[in-house]
């Protein structure tokens, strides 16, 4: 059960920046030229024929391809290996490094790497370059060396942090979509069992009337009735699959009490309240209240041990409503319950299916579910 922020506006702003890449690569560029800006004076006075204001445009050029470099990591790189020999400018490069790492892996910044650095110790052993330095060599290795190791490192560490949460959603998303399957496939073994075993009662009755019958002329309307529904029992048989491991329908209200005992079990009592009007209800649609109290229940032993639930089932017209209730506790259990986050995914599936809806939410100081379905009595 998820702490909502205080102020949910600020949290929905950060997270559409969080998530802009357009928005990450501005600010890439910004960065990037907001530190080599404070380089302009001494390019000013260095030789290279560029004022403040000329070497500050060529400057913001360069930092503005960064916001290509997704799509294109290569521009920015070229452009800044032209700035450093140019401008004797490293700024560039460290961003340009990264961006290779990050969006092209670790062997394009092996290879990134491997050529600045060459670029770079043919430069340092250029006269003049730069305009005031001492042990070329010592230079090298404790500046240039660095900045482009550590760049492409960090960049590929990022790479490899971002296939990590790739591979993360691609993982909850087959969670997901394995439980609204398997909550299709047991609304299916309940349909067959409780629609199966309608159509088996049919069929007998209609043969026993015809067997009545015999001589009379609704002798052939009774068998003709016996054979439509012993076809529809049989194509029920081949429309829904049955696995071997599940031999009975899920369980309808007569259930609900075995769910509140084995909660109590578990530390969590439960206030159970059924109208007596969904007694009523088809046997389909009390396994789907079964189900949603079910999950319910389980949640609630998670994330809220110890705490009193309240179920309540009731009709109201054409609608069955559930309602489940738990407070929220002052502090969360010491460890993360073991959980595959598709449990509300199943619930919905199952009411959905039906022709109904499900929300859940937190109301004050506790968390509710409410699910709503027809009833499909006749009124």
């Amino acid at each position: 059960m998820l702490r909502l922020p205080t102020v949910p506006a600020l949290r929905r702003c950060v997270d559409r920046w969080a998530v802009s890449p357009r928005a990450l690569d501005v600010v890439a560029a910004l960065s990037a030229f907001g530190l080599m800006v404070l380089d302009v004076p001494g390019l000013a006075r260095a030789d290279n024929s560029l004022t403040g204001v000329t070497a500050t445009l060529v400057l913001a050029a360069g930092a503005a391809t960064l916001v290509v470099r997704r799509r294109l990591p290569w521009l920015p790189y070229l452009v800044a290996l032209g700035l450093m020999g140019w401008l004797h400018e490293l700024t560039m490069i460290q961003f340009a490094l990264y961006s290779i790492g990050r969006y092209r892996g670790r062997r394009a910044a092996i290879v990134a790497t491997l050529v600045y650095a060459a670029v770079a110790y043919a430069l340092f052993q250029t006269p003049g370059w730069p305009a005031r330095h001492g042990d070329t060599l010592s230079d090298f290795l404790s500046l240039v060396v660095p900045i482009g190791v550590l760049a492409a490192g960090v960049g590929i560490a990022a790479y490899r942090q971002d296939l990590v949460r790739a591979l993360e959603v691609q993982r909850r998303d087959a969670a997901a979509r394995q439980a609204v399957q398997e909550e299709r496939i047991s609304v299916g073994r309940d349909v067959h069992d409780l629609v199966g075993r309608e159509l088996t009662v049919l069929a007998v009755r209609a043969e026993v009337l015809a067997v009545r019958a015999r001589g009379e002329a609704h002798q052939q309307d009774f068998e003709e009735l016996a054979d439509t529904a012993r076809r529809a029992h049989l194509m029920l048989n081949e429309t829904i699959v049955r696995r071997a491991d599940r031999d009975t329908a899920t369980p309808g209200l007569e259930g609900l009490t075995g769910l509140a005992r084995e909660s109590e079990r578990m530390g969590s009592p439960v206030e159970l309240a059924v109208a007596e009007e969904a007694k009523a209800l088809s046997p389909l649609r009390q396994a789907a209240v079964h189900r949603v109290v079910q999950e319910c229940l389980t949640n609630a032993a998670k994330h809220a041990p110890g705490l009193p639930v309240t179920v309540t089932i009731t009709v109201e017209g054409p609608d069955l409503c559930i309602e489940v209730r738990n407070p929220l506790p002052a502090d969360p259990p010491d460890r993360a319950p073991v959980s595959t986050g598709t449990g509300l995914l199943s619930m919905e599936e199952r009411v959905t299916s039906m022709g109904g809806t499900l929300k859940a939410h937190r109301e004050r100081d506790e968390y509710v579910v409410t699910a709503g379905l027809p009833t499909g009595l006749a009124r």
